[in-house]
């Protein structure tokens, strides 16, 4: 691209990003108005995975296309539910993601889908009875190969308290209008999303990894896009501790491996002082943005990266990205 052209982009991005102090100090309150309606987001994951983000989808959305440069693979380090990772591909934000977990069950779902056998496990799905004795039984059963314990996953991950798979994580009850352990159940919805996802199965790198280990591995790559939310126990929080298997992780590592990533990220975090010390140390900017929890809760949640102004501005047009050289 020639320079008279490259300043062109530059002087409409500083248009479009230019706010005013008083604005700028109102947006680190809150950069958005409201909770996203997740309703309104295509759901793609199999899972009800806690601290799942399909709230933040518009957001992410909204990253990618104000890009000048069109990333060319993202990297989700701490996949889980993998809503972020599944969107980006599905609506060809990028060509390529890389998905790392390391929690095995969760891993043993994404494998059975790379390796082929979505078709094998949404017929498990649909022609299962469940019933509380049923479940029981089946989640009793010692796998003996990847997809048997995907299948298991998904079992356990539908009929438990906030779909959480972590020990100790006990039976729905009540459930949704009372349908108690059949409330998260749905055979046809469940199988449907599962044999969607071949037709982004080869566009997807799968590892069951350390994420910090994964995210140094593409720290160099000028053109990837991380998006990274990890296990909230950072400043003493125990929600991660709950909610997760591997839930230890060292929360200076992650900051210090986010310094020297070439290309672009995005880290989503709890609302904690620690944690905006951190971004302040390291010279990253935050913005708070509004969720809704599974107790239809109002909280505020941090986005940390290089730069945030993409979301102190009205949504004008995005440029059409340029394809990486």
């Amino acid at each position: 691209m020639n320079s008279w052209r490259l300043r062109q982009i530059t002087i409409q991005l500083r248009g479009c990003f230019k706010v005013a102090a008083t604005k700028q100090t109102l947006l680190f309150l809150g950069g958005v108005s409201k909770p996203v309606n997740v309703a309104s987001v295509p759901q793609r994951s199999p899972f009800r995975y806690p601290g799942g983000k399909t709230w933040f989808v518009p957001s992410f959305r909204r990253w990618i296309k104000y890009k000048i440069v069109k990333p060319n693979i993202l990297i989700e380090p701490f996949a889980g539910g993998g809503i972020i990772s599944l969107t980006a591909l599905f609506e060809r934000l990028v060509p390529k993601a890389v998905m790392a977990e390391l929690d095995e069950d969760i891993a043993a779902v994404w494998q059975c889908i790379i390796d082929g056998d979505a078709g094998w496990l949404a017929d498990q799905i649909l022609n299962f009875d469940l019933t509380r004795e049923s479940v029981i039984e089946e989640v009793s059963k010692p796998a003996t190969n990847t997809k048997e314990r995907a299948f298991q996953t998904i079992l356990k991950n539908r009929t438990s308290h906030g779909g959480i798979l972590a020990k100790g994580s006990g039976f729905l009850k009540l459930g949704e209008n009372g349908k108690g352990i059949k409330s998260r159940w749905y055979p046809a919805t469940l199988a449907k999303r599962i044999t969607n996802l071949q037709h982004v199965a080869e566009r997807i790198d799968f590892r069951c990894e350390d994420g910090l280990k994964v995210m140094k591995e593409f720290s160099d790559l000028e053109y990837a896009v991380f998006f990274i939310d990890p296990p909230y126990t950072a400043g003493g929080k125990k929600a991660g501790k709950r909610l997760y298997k591997y839930c230890d992780i060292n929360h200076e590592e992650l900051f210090t491996i986010c310094d020297s990533i070439k290309g672009d990220f995005l880290i989503t975090y709890d609302n904690a002082d620690e944690v905006k010390a951190l971004a302040e140390i390291h010279g990253f900017q935050y913005r708070l943005i509004p969720m809704t929890n599974t107790h239809n809760a109002t909280m505020q949640e941090l986005v940390i990266g290089k730069d945030m102004s993409w979301m102190d501005t009205p949504k004008c047009p995005a440029l059409r990205a340029i394809e990486p050289q």
